[in-house]
């Protein structure tokens, strides 16, 4: 009798256990597709149920896959495999011939004031240091002096190389006194973007997350610095993560107007090479990074071709729009650091060896030159500036040939390729809840993108990029009536279109506004001929003279 109760009770229990089990399958399976019916109106899709059932498992599967990749411990340097390549290979960049002439002065004389000279040109400067005018180390030393007097109230410097700096500019000065010259940038100080790794010193993103990261390696932008002889004397703030002009140590300010911040995200850039505070400055753009800055703060900023500069020992923030490139004073200043650091080093994938093939003597009057006549008709804030500028184009020679650029395309869609890319570079900040220590919050920060970016499927991400191959293609057709094209240098989406097709482009001071801040317009030029618009830029400067006024409180 005891024995049929205790086997009664094992029955009981196993037919509990059994209509749990179901019940539970049951609210799952019905849970799990009420998720699917919420996902696809995220999603704007419409599924039948019998199409539900059929992908709940697969679902389930899907789900296990993501966990198993947020476990897997991946960085910001892992690179992507796939390599995004916007230059059709039927395309060749025609080059007349295959020298270079930057034009460099003949005859530089020293200012009354040797502060003066950090409102110099490189290639001014060059010609001090050449002739042993002046050397590096006392050069470097103004230079360091003035970061201290001045930084202070630009916040645009993160760390200060003073050690590392006399030490190069000593060896420069030695090399110089035994007689070996190693270019136009031997000897002379600059800084770089707080993005790019300088082997045993701070690497910080900007980002309180990553404060006290020693970085392990050096960009290969900065060796082919130091092989150019050029001396590095302050890494430089960037708006956190590549956006703006916030950082953990507040916002780097303008030089003209320190109430305003200096733009980003090459914020310490544009700062510190308007305040005198370096010659020049590495910077990098994803989506207007170094054309900003250097409108804000009223100096030249170029942004070189996608795959014409290295970007190993850089922070990603995304594969198939990130570009390293120089902010300076000056087109011809441009010219000698573009090519300086300009060529492949058998490490980043999307490097292309085509040569620079610089020359700033040429003749512009054969170039064909388009303008984006809507975006110039249209009312904004540089435009009385605009119409100067073009006047003085005008007066060098050139006849303008108008052109539309393929506004008809769906542009925010095509802007979610950078959220998506941005959002992978930096997912463990995300899933590991750091994002409430990103110094900016708020919808339109980091923190928010990054989250949103988790909410495009992966198909969408592809079909933007297809997208973006007929944008591509677009551009491929204009210029094959034009060199170059003349457009304010925020009107429309040229500065997503552009930086999603790799073009490269450089942003020239054309004078001020009414509130006494600098404006500028911009050229852009087909892949690798970087040469055309650095060599139609440096007419337009040499005729009006623009990147000789300094902000006052820091030129005097």
């Amino acid at each position: 009798m005891k024995t049929n109760k205790t086997t009664l009770t094992v029955v009981v229990m196993l037919m509990i256990l059994s209509i749990a089990l179901n019940l539970y399958q049951h609210y799952n399976s019905k849970s799990l597709t009420s998720k699917l019916k919420g996902a696809e109106k995220l999603f704007a899709l419409n599924f039948t149920n019998s199409e539900r059932d059929l992908l709940k498992d697969d679902v389930t599967e899907a789900i296990e896959c993501y966990e198993l990749i947020h476990e897997f411990d991946i960085q910001n340097d892992l690179e992507f495999s796939l390599v995004f390549a916007p230059v059709p290979p039927s395309y060749s960049p025609n080059f007349e011939s295959n020298s270079s002439d930057f034009d460099l002065p003949q005859n530089v004389s020293l200012p009354e004031n040797r502060e003066d000279l950090c409102f110099y040109t490189i290639a001014e400067l060059s010609y001090l240091v050449k002739n042993r005018v002046i050397t590096s180390k006392e050069l470097t030393e103004i230079y360091l002096n003035r970061i201290k007097d001045h930084d202070p109230e630009l916040l645009s410097v993160i760390t200060l190389l003073e050690e590392r700096a006399l030490k190069q500019a000593q060896q420069m000065d030695e090399e110089m006194a035994s007689g070996k010259h190693r270019g136009p940038l031997h000897g002379i100080p600059y800084g770089v973007k707080d993005l790019l790794a300088l082997k045993d010193y701070p690497f910080t993103y900007g980002s309180p997350i990553y404060k006290d990261q020693i970085a392990t390696t050096t960009a290969s932008v900065i060796d082919k610095l130091d092989e150019a002889g050029a001396v590095l004397v302050a890494k430089l703030s960037l708006g956190e993560f590549a956006w703006g002009d916030v950082w953990f140590g507040g916002k780097t300010r303008n030089p003209w107007n320190t109430e305003r911040g200096s733009s980003g995200s090459s914020a310490g850039s544009a700062s510190a090479t308007a305040g005198g505070l370096v010659t020049f400055a590495l910077g990098s753009e994803t989506w207007g990074s170094i054309v900003s800055p250097s409108t804000e703060c009223g100096v030249t900023g170029l942004r070189p071709t996608f795959g014409r500069v290295s970007r190993t020992g850089a922070m990603t923030l995304s594969w198939s729009m990130d570009k390293i490139g120089p902010i300076c004073r000056t087109a011809q200043d441009c010219a000698l650091v573009i090519n300086a650091i300009s060529s492949i080093d058998n490490m980043d994938k999307v490097l292309v060896d085509v040569p620079l093939n610089i020359n700033l003597n040429a003749d512009i009057s054969t170039l064909r030159v388009g303008i984006t006549e809507d975006y110039f008709k249209q009312d904004y804030p540089f435009k009385t500036n605009d119409s100067i500028a073009l006047q003085a184009f005008k007066e060098l020679g050139i006849d303008f040939i108008p052109v539309k650029l393929p506004e008809h395309l769906p542009m925010s869609v095509l802007s979610s390729i950078l959220d998506v890319e941005a959002a992978a570079a930096f997912s463990h900040i995300t899933l590991n809840n750091l994002d409430d220590q990103v110094v900016r919050q708020g919808k339109n920060a980091w923190p928010n993108h990054f989250r949103k970016a988790r909410f495009v499927p992966a198909v969408e991400y592809i079909q933007a990029n297809r997208i973006r191959t007929v944008l591509i293609d677009e551009f491929s057709k204009l210029f094959e009536e034009v060199d170059v094209i003349i457009t304010p240098s925020f009107a429309g989406n040229q500065l997503l279109m552009t930086n999603l097709t790799g073009h490269p482009a450089i942003s020239i001071p054309t004078g001020f506004s009414d509130n006494e801040l600098p404006t500028s317009i911009t050229l852009i030029s087909n892949w690798y001929r970087e040469d055309q618009i650095l060599l139609l830029a440096k007419k337009y400067q040499d005729k009006t003279q623009w990147f000789r006024e300094n902000p006052k409180g820091f030129s005097e």
